[in-house]
């Protein structure tokens, strides 16, 4: 039998479904038989519960139980027919009329959107490069060396400087008041590497161990903390202890501690010019990523199905109390994060998702075996044991999933830098690593 799908707006269609009574009624008196054989209530044997009770307590739960299965069946079937792509579940709603023995309902649902995508020849992209360079492998040691430092007390004649750890007691007051966060006892902080503000360093800056000082400090109008953002403050500060700073030397027993086999500092530096290279990529092929799906949404063409921006945002909302509840966060479950919050964010990925699944069935970009053997395996070249980490991977269907959405968006960007109008430019190692 033919069906009748209505057009109401956009993507929104609405067909109307019947069903018969006797059917309905047929499927509720076999289920109750079935689910007598179970029912326990007192002064009964189990499955010896007469029909009218089982009928008085649970035909209603039931019959609701009937109708939704039965409802589902009929608009698969009808969604197939019509040859309808259904976006997000449909609203069922009982209408008030319907022939004698038959109940109908109207279905109003979304389809999925046709895309077009314009040619991307007239796109316009900026391609990023950049390269791992002797002063990047050198502040990469410092940042180790430093990563193991340790700390010897000063004389009681020297004071505060720059790369010493000094140990502190202070009170801050504002309009003579103590505020909530401004008083520490033994607190500690290394001088110089913008652990605090930098008016508090330069008071504590040439300070000697026993000395007090009150200073007054004003907070940045944009201070995390915000009851105390753009007001000035009197502190006090007592120097309880300075402790200078040695980072170790560069040699082989340095080398050796890291890890690095042959020992030698020639070994060390190539083994973090490896790592380095590796995060360039990444970074490098993120950043391009970027500017290609951006390029590719510009030149799209489609309407974006409510239903899936709505259900994206309540995965983000999940996503959100997930991370909450790792955080140790009570209650984390519970918290009344609107999902509202992230229809703008949805909306995008929506959109892009479309967009890149319409290009992805257009021009073949679906990812191959041997491209997910080579992610896989250079993933698994940043970890001890990379043929364990290749068995992990290809042995978990979710972790291959991952792997194959990132092949997939790979040969997408790759597809459109071939077809856009590439700009080349060479960021400095230091902006690359500093982008999130």
């Amino acid at each position: 039998m033919a069906v009748t799908v209505e057009t109401l707006e956009k993507l929104e269609r609405r067909i109307t479904l019947t069903l018969a009574a006797a059917d309905i009624n047929t499927e509720v008196e076999s289920r109750l038989k079935k689910l007598a054989r179970t029912v326990k209530a007192d002064g009964f044997r189990p499955g010896k519960v007469p029909m009218s009770f089982v009928a008085q307590r649970y035909g209603a739960q039931v019959q609701y139980e009937v109708v939704n299965d039965k409802l589902g069946e009929a608009f698969t079937i009808a969604a197939n027919e019509a040859k309808l792509r259904v976006a997000g579940m449909p609203s069922i709603a009982q209408k008030d009329t319907a022939a004698e023995g038959e109940l109908a309902f109207d279905a109003t649902f979304e389809v999925y959107p046709e895309v077009k995508i314009a040619d991307l020849a007239e796109a316009e992209i900026e391609r990023v490069a950049a390269d791992v360079t002797d002063e990047a492998i050198d502040k990469t040691v410092e940042i180790l060396r430093k990563q193991r430092r340790s700390f010897a007390q000063r004389g009681a004649a020297d004071v505060a400087a720059d790369g010493d750890r000094v140990t502190i007691d202070f009170e801050g007051k504002i309009d003579g008041e103590p505020f909530a966060g401004g008083k520490a006892d033994g607190f500690q902080f290394l001088l110089g590497e913008g652990q605090m503000l930098e008016a508090f360093e330069k008071a504590v800056r040439g300070m000697k161990a026993g000395e007090s000082k009150t200073f007054p400090l004003a907070f940045p109008a944009d201070y995390h903390g915000k009851d105390v953002a753009g007001k000035e403050a009197d502190f006090l500060v007592t120097v309880k202890k300075i402790e200078a700073q040695h980072l170790p030397e560069v040699n082989e027993a340095f080398a050796k501690a890291l890890g690095i086999k042959e020992g030698t500092v020639e070994a060390l530096r190539a083994d973090i010019k490896k790592n380095l290279e590796r995060e360039v990529k990444f970074r490098v092929l993120a950043k391009n990523k970027g500017a290609a799906m951006d390029a590719l949404v510009g030149k799209a063409e489609l309407d974006v199905p409510k239903a899936l921006v709505a259900g994206e945002a309540e995965r983000m909302v999940a996503n959100a109390r997930e991370d909450l509840k790792k955080r140790g966060i009570k209650d984390a479950d519970k918290a009344p994060i609107p999902a509202e919050l992230f229809n703008e964010q949805a909306e995008k990925r929506v959109r892009l998702g479309l967009v890149v699944a319409e290009l992805v069935r257009s021009q073949n970009l679906q990812a191959k075996p041997e491209q997910l053997q080579a992610h896989i395996e250079e993933i698994s070249q940043s970890y001890e044991k990379p043929a364990e980490v290749v068995r992990w991977y290809l042995s978990d269907r979710e972790r291959m999933a991952e792997v194959e959405a990132v092949v997939i968006e790979n040969n997408v960007t790759d597809f459109i830098l071939g077809k856009a109008k590439v700009t080349d430019k060479q960021l400095p190692f230091d902006e690359l690593m500093a982008t999130a």
